[in-house]
C-alpha cells in the first residue's frame, strides 16, 4: 500500500510548491494528497490511512490532537526561531531584514517551536512576487530533502532544537495597518516608506493613503534609488 503524504496549504507561493514537490517526486510508494481548508484537512484524515502531514502555507489553528497523532512538518518564512508568530516576511521586510530563510520544522504545541530540519537562508531584496519565487524553488528542494532523509531514518527524530533565547514573536498584521499617514512622510524616511509597500503587495492588504474626501488611495508598487 502506498504512503499518503498530506500538503495542506492554499497560498499561490505553497501551491507552486505543491505542483513541484510532488512532480519530482514521483514514487511508486508514496500518494501526495491536497488540502486547502481545515474541512479538506479534517475529510482527508477521516477518509485516508496518513502518516505525515506538511503545513505549507497554512494560516488556521491546527487542533492538538492532529499534531500528537501524526508527523506534523511546518514551512515557515524565516530565520526561526526569529520572527515567530503571523505575517513572518512582511515584518521582516518592514525591519529592513538584508536575508531571511525557509525553515521547515516538526511541529510540536507551540507556535513554531519545534526541532528544525531544513533551513536555508535567501536574500529579501526585490518585489513580494520574486521573494514568494524564491521561497517556492527553496521550500520544493527543502521537502525533497527531508522526505529522503525521513525514507531511510524512518522518522523525524534528527531535527536540531531551536534556541528559544533567541527567539522573537510577531502578530499578525491587520489591513488597517496598511495605512501611510503624512506623519510618516515627515518622520521616515524613503527606504522605510519603500519597505512598507513592497511588504504589502498583492495578495496582501496593500499599503494606502487615505485622501481628504475619505478615499483610500493604494499604492501597489514602488521604485527607491
Amino acid at each position: 500500500m502506498k504512503e499518503k503524504i498530506l500538503f495542506c496549504g492554499y497560498r499561490d507561493w505553497s501551491l507552486e510548491i505543491f505542483r513541484s514537490f510532488s512532480g519530482l517526486c514521483i514514487t511508486s510508494d508514496k500518494e501526495f494528497l491536497l488540502a486547502k481548508s481545515p474541512k479538506d484537512l479534517q475529510d482527508s484524515l477521516s477518509s485516508n490511512e496518513i502518516q505525515t502531514i506538511l503545513f505549507i502555507g497554512w494560516s488556521w489553528i491546527i487542533e492538538d490532537d492532529i499534531i500528537d497523532n501524526y508527523n506534523c512538518i511546518c514551512l515557515h518564512p524565516s530565520p526561526l526561531p526569529k520572527y515567530r508568530g503571523g505575517s513572518p516576511v512582511q515584518h521582516q521586510i518592514l525591519n529592513d531584514e538584508e536575508e531571511s530563510a525557509v525553515t521547515l520544522f516538526v511541529m510540536d504545541d507551540k507556535v513554531d517551536h519545534g526541532p528544525i530540519l531544513w533551513q536555508q537562508f535567501f536574500n529579501l531584496d526585490g518585489s513580494l512576487d520574486k521573494i514568494f519565487k524564491c521561497i517556492s524553488s527553496l521550500g520544493t528542494v527543502g521537502l525533497l530533502d527531508i522526505l529522503s532523509r525521513y525514507k531511510r531514518t524512518g522518522d523525524f527524530g534528527w531535527g536540531e532544537e531551536q534556541d528559544h533565547s533567541k527567539a522573537t514573536y510577531y502578530k499578525r498584521r491587520n489591513p488597517e495597518e496598511s495605512e501611510i499617514r503624512l506623519q510618516d512622510f515627515q518622520e521616515c524616511s524613503a527606504k522605510e516608506i519603500y519597505n512598507k509597500i513592497r511588504a504589502l503587495q498583492n495578495p496582501y492588504p496593500n499599503a494606502f493613503i487615505r485622501c481628504k474626501d475619505g478615499r483610500k488611495l493604494y499604492l501597489t508598487e514602488a521604485c527607491y534609488v
